[in-house]
Formats: structure tokens, sequence, C-alpha cells
């Protein structure tokens, strides 16, 4: 390895800090102790090692590859720090390069393949969605994204007054034009990519469905500007769904919050305060994802 290739790997490496937490955790171990640093406040974190993940998280929003000039100017990096990184990162096939271009490695994908999806994730919506359910007294679901259209239901928060509806659908997907998630994923897409992803004539869930592409664009165009999608009576007579997407810092959406009742309930003159916070509890789990 060349004079670069080792003070980039250099750059990962713990600092003397590290190493003292560790002795020190090594020692309580041989004492059969659960020994921790002396100065616990001390910030054991590798800087390094953060701004190596954010460049990863970065070139994930690229499939194409990004050069690393765009790439640090992207995440806010010298780019001296960020080719550094993306050499070491390279080396370990966490990334790679095509001509001037970065990539996700391929141990990006092979680490992926074993790690559940959600692991973590739950753990830290679950509170949240337990908190607004509770202060609303309504219940609350949490779709993390899995590709433009496609998404899981990984958490769920039910009040005291339970959702008076036939289907739970926790573990499950919703139709996608018959659903408020549905709307705002589909809020996401082209007028174009809708076209092609939805037949002219859709499937009816109830007299209220939404049938016509062109009606349904026509309300996909003001989700897009307002923000949330409503789902009103179209896949089960006395559902009323409001719906919001939850995006990353760079604005990206990676999962759509929703809070669900019947319609009596929820469409009331309570509607837009509920819709407030309904937004704030998908910044809540934005920064809790972050």
């Amino acid at each position: 390895m060349d004079s670069t290739g080792l003070a980039a790997l250099s750059e990962c490496e713990p600092g003397a800090d590290m190493a003292a937490g560790r002795s020190a955790a090594e020692a309580g171990e041989a004492q059969g102790t659960d020994a921790t640093p002396a100065d616990e406040s001390a910030d054991l974190t590798n800087k390094s090692v953060i701004k190596a993940t954010v460049l990863l998280a970065e070139l994930g929003r690229h499939r194409q590859g990004i050069t690393v000039t765009e790439l640090a100017q992207a995440v806010g990096m010298t780019r001296p720090t960020a080719f550094r990184l993306l050499l070491s990162l390279e080396q370990t096939g966490f990334v790679d390069r095509v001509d001037n271009r970065y990539l996700l490695g391929w141990q990006v994908a092979r680490l992926g393949r074993l790690a559940d999806p959600h692991t973590g994730a739950v753990a830290r919506i679950q509170p949240i969605l337990d908190e607004y359910a509770a202060k609303l007294n309504e219940t609350f679901s949490f779709a993390m994204m899995r590709g433009e259209l496609a998404y899981d239901v990984i958490a769920e928060a039910y009040a005291s007054r339970y959702l008076n509806a036939s289907h739970v659908y926790l573990g499950g997907t919703y139709p996608i034009h018959a659903s408020a998630t549905g709307k705002v994923l589909l809020a996401e897409l082209t007028d174009d990519q809708i076209a092609a992803e939805l037949p002219e004539k859709l499937e009816a869930y109830t007299p209220h469905t939404i049938t016509n592409r062109k009606a349904l664009m026509k309300e996909l165009r003001q989700v897009r500007e307002q923000e949330y999608a409503i789902l009103d009576d179209e896949l089960e007579e006395g559902l009323f769904v409001v719906a919001c997407p939850v995006r990353d810092a760079a604005g990206a959406m990676v999962g759509v919050l929703s809070i669900n009742g019947p319609s009596q309930r929820l469409k009331s003159d309570h509607l837009p305060d509920t819709i407030d916070q309904l937004r704030q509890a998908a910044r809540d789990i934005a920064k809790a994802l972050s």
C-alpha cells in the first residue's frame, strides 16, 4: 500500500482516547466487572468514521456515480478529506470507482443482504408513535420505503379507542391508489411516471375510491403542494386517513407517517390541528432516524 493509502487508513483508526477506553474495558473484563473509562463524559466517537458513513449515505443517492468534487460539495466536506476517505472505502470494497465516478461497492450489498433493514428503526420510532397516539387518542402507522412505490409498514401505535376498521396492515401493504400512504408515494413521481405505473381504470374498493387515473393525478398535484394526503372512505367505508412524508436532512423521503380513524371523528373542526400534530410527529421521527 502506498503512503497515500496508509494515510487514509490511519485517519480511520481510533485515537489514544479510544485505546484508553478499550484498555479500561479489557481490565474490567479480566476482573469480571463492567468497567468503563474513568472519564465517561469523554467523546469516544471517531469523526472520520462518521464522515465515511456520511459519504456512503450520499453515494446511495447517486446510482450512476458521482465525482469526488461533487460528493464533497454535497456533504459539505473538503475535497482532500473526501478523497482520502473514498480511497480507504474503495480498498475495503465499500466503494467502487468507474473512471472518475464513485459508487457504492459490493461490500455494502453483501452486508445489506445480511442485515434486517428495520433493526433499530422500530425501537426509535415506536416511542414517538406511542406518544402521539396517546396524545391524540388515534392510531398511527409508519411505513418505511424500500423503493419508489415499495414499502413496509413496520410500526403502529393504537389509541385507547381502537380503529374501527376491518384490516390491520402491520407487515403488509395498502393498495397504492386507494391509500393515503400510496398517494404520498405517487406524489413523489412525475405525471409521466404515474401514467406508466397505473392503468387508466383503477380498482374500486368502495363507491368513493378514485378509479380514474386522471382524477387521481389531479389530486396528487394537490398532495405535492400541501405535503400531505387524505383518504376519505376510499379503502373502507368510514375510514379516514391522513399521511405525510418523513424526510431526511437532504429532503429525501424515507417513510410515510399516517393517522387513522373513523371519518366521523377525524373529519372535524380539529382536522387542521391534527395535521399539524402529524407533521410534527414526522419531524420527530426524521430526527430520531438521523
